[in-house]
């Protein structure tokens, strides 16, 4: 039927044309921007998914650079502590040399000048250390937690270790009084209550002098805040309050070798909680009167603690000193050790997210980016289809001219 008013035909191609360009102008945006999905209309579930990974995507690369930042902190960390276990050989080497009777008390001297010299390096170090102006080292970072993944506690954690020296508090030495028996004297060094705002702790360091000859031991059970037990630097076992453990640990008078006991002769007696809460007092008691005399007594935070009170001026304190030295060299090692080890494994964690990271952008690409292949062949489709619909349009219009024809 010929119709004027009606052209179908012209209709008909002028609503494929526009389907085409629709299909054309999407295909040219994906191939401009890149992507197959530019807007929600476009894939909505795909978008929505898409957009989730891209947080997990973005989450994982800034944990990466978490921990590879965590790293370098916990580089500055075990460097400073490698010069500090450098340090403490030096001081040990220092220590052996003294003992030797080939050295004169001027020889002793020098080399006491240099051991505290370093041991008053080791301090700095622990008290400047710093990673981004924070100080690492001395004791005020304790725990830290590092951000290492996409999502809310994802961390892993690092206890820096507490180089710089700090007293928990310091002993009041008594003087010498005399028991019951006559025959015997006793003297008395009161270790105190815990400075403002800290206790005592499993870890901290007792140091005290006898006959001007330091010692010192790392506290090793505390109960309600209560010194209870204490291990000298060299000895093998603990010696606690309230039992019969003994622990020889030098020849300090004529009577015999000075021991942790209690109540006997020539031993180190260690109590609690005597004249107070948070008290240990320690009391040295000898054959007759007149004798040892105990002093300088502290309770010290810091695993460089005993090197800080260490003297190598006698053949009797550097003995001494090489057992106190040899304990921190031990706690400095492990903390070194304590940081190789978290280093470690940020290094795997890193490589982990960075492959969990790789693969969740491969899984989005193929989601959200444009396949140029199938778009360039389907522009070229779309391009030959507008063309052809457009001179079909044109005939469509022009066939209406045609009717004219019977007119005549």
């Amino acid at each position: 039927m010929a119709t004027i008013n009606t052209n179908m035909a012209a209709n008909i191609a002028a609503n494929s044309l526009t389907r085409n360009e629709r299909t054309m102008g999407q295909t040219m945006e994906r191939l401009s921007t890149g992507l197959r999905i530019n807007s929600a209309k476009d894939d909505a579930a795909g978008l929505a998914i898409s957009s989730k990974m891209t947080s997990q995507i973005r989450g994982l690369n800034q944990a990466v650079r978490n921990a590879n930042d965590a790293i370098g902190m916990i580089q500055v960390e075990e460097g400073a502590m490698k010069e500090v276990s450098n340090m403490l050989q030096r001081m040990r080497e220092l220590a052996v040399q003294a003992i030797s009777d080939s050295n004169t008390s001027d020889d002793r001297t020098a080399l006491n000048s240099e051991f505290t010299e370093l041991a008053a390096e080791i301090q700095r170090v622990g008290g400047n250390t710093q990673w981004n102006g924070t100080d690492l080292i001395d004791g005020t970072q304790g725990a830290v937690s590092f951000q290492i993944g996409a999502n809310a506690g994802q961390t892993i954690s690092h206890t820096f270790a507490d180089l710089e020296v700090a007293n928990a508090t310091t002993a009041a030495h008594t003087a010498v009084a005399t028991d019951n028996s006559g025959d015997k004297t006793v003297e008395t060094m009161v270790f105190g209550n815990a400075t403002s705002g800290t206790s005592y702790a499993e870890g901290d360091t007792v140091t005290f002098t006898v006959d001007d000859i330091a010692y010192s031991g790392k506290v090793t059970t505390v109960a309600s805040g209560t010194i209870t037990g204490i291990t000298l630097h060299g000895a093998s076992a603990e010696t606690k309050s309230g039992t019969s453990d003994t622990t020889s640990i030098a020849a300090t008078t004529a009577g015999g070798a000075m021991t942790f006991a209690f109540s006997a002769a020539n031993t180190f007696t260690v109590t609690s909680g005597t004249t107070g809460d948070d008290l240990m007092t320690v009391a040295y008691v000898t054959q007759t009167s007149g004798g040892t005399a105990v002093d300088k007594g502290s309770v010290s935070r810091g695993i460089s603690a005993a090197a800080q009170y260490a003297d190598i001026s006698t053949s009797a304190g550097a003995n001494s000193a090489i057992k106190s030295i040899d304990q921190v060299l031990v706690d400095v090692d492990s903390a070194r050790a304590s940081s190789g080890a978290v280093m470690g494994r940020l290094e795997y964690a890193s490589d982990n997210l960075t492959n969990v990271a790789q693969n969740s952008a491969a899984a989005r690409s193929r989601i959200l980016d444009a396949d140029y292949a199938a778009e360039t062949t389907d522009l070229a489709r779309t391009q030959i289809i507008q063309q052809a619909a457009t001179a079909m349009l044109a005939q469509a219009n022009s066939s209406a001219a045609q009717v004219l024809a019977l007119l005549k």
